[in-house]
């Protein structure tokens, strides 16, 4: 039986199997990853690489073995995320795996914003599977906002479409460290776990913080959903993808992306990171 992190090189990925070698032997993890050489760090450390490709069902057959535990973090690719992961499910159900944990959205089958449909979808393939499951639903990750500072800083301003809407963010790394106690922890599965920062922050406040950890002026412009979405396309965003983002946007206005339930900082055992520490780290490395 191995813990197995699938997409182990990407940004959650990386930071679960940090986590877990905190406090599991390097040989019972197992990473699914698409390029080997990229992942010669982890089988340096004596993680055990498992080459296979969510696009390439036939690759995935040897990817799981019977009472593995797996961590699928859903793909990144908007709109081929269903055949991805029904390929991940099904190798799991052949394999006999003893947990399969999903990175969702928080909310679930409540949040009726574009980008959480695949995630939906994904749910349902995972209940009709039968397989011993765990849902992630992962809120939005403060990095989400400080990766993109630099347009922030060159404009003194947060540009967003979401009016007085909250966003209960958190930084990856806590979402990381929940992934890890899932998957070393007992008594999970068929739990939903809905998972947010301890406090829901507004873009004025996000401006606010911004401002105070670079001495700049910061201001908030909320803007209708039409300018917004110029905004984002005349900055290099595919029109589809600038879409997504803005109805996201449409959505913490209607408060759906602000729900403090308190798992998070449960799972991981302290409070989550608040978001003036994530601000600052980045500004240091801008």
């Amino acid at each position: 039986m191995s813990i197995v992190i699938t997409g182990a090189t990407g940004e959650l990925g990386r930071l679960v199997v940090e986590q877990l070698l905190a406090t599991v032997p390097a040989g019972e993890i197992a990473a699914v990853v698409r390029d080997e050489e990229k992942a010669a760090p982890l089988a340096a450390r004596g993680i055990e690489l498992r080459v296979a490709d969510y696009n390439r069902p036939e690759s995935l057959k040897d990817a799981f073995r019977a009472g593995d535990r797996v961590l699928l973090i859903s793909g990144s690719e908007v709109g081929r995320r269903v055949p991805q992961h029904t390929a991940v499910i099904e190798a799991a159900k052949a394999a006999g795996v003893a947990q399969l944990a999903y990175t969702g959205i928080l909310g679930g089958p409540d949040a009726d914003f574009q980008l959480a449909a695949e995630h939906k979808v994904t749910e349902q393939l995972i209940l009709d599977s039968g397989l011993p499951h765990t849902f992630l639903r992962n809120g939005w990750y403060t990095e989400n906002y400080t990766a993109n500072l630099a347009p922030v800083l060159e404009h003194g301003a947060v540009v967003a479409n979401a009016g007085d809407g909250r966003v209960s963010s958190a930084a990856r790394a806590d979402y990381a460290a929940a992934a890890a106690a899932v998957l070393t922890g007992e008594g999970h599965i068929g739990a939903v776990y809905e998972l947010s920062g301890d406090v829901a922050w507004s873009f004025a406040e996000y401006a606010a913080t911004v401002a105070a950890a670079t001495g700049k002026e910061i201001v908030y412009k909320n803007v209708p959903a039409a300018v917004h979405q110029e905004i984002l396309v005349g900055a290099g965003l595919p029109e589809g993808f600038a879409a997504i983002l803005v109805d996201v946007d449409e959505a913490i206005g209607r408060g759906l992306l602000a729900a403090t339930s308190g798992d998070l900082a449960r799972l991981i055992g302290r409070p989550t990171t608040p978001i003036a520490e994530t601000v600052a780290a980045a500004v240091a490395t801008a």
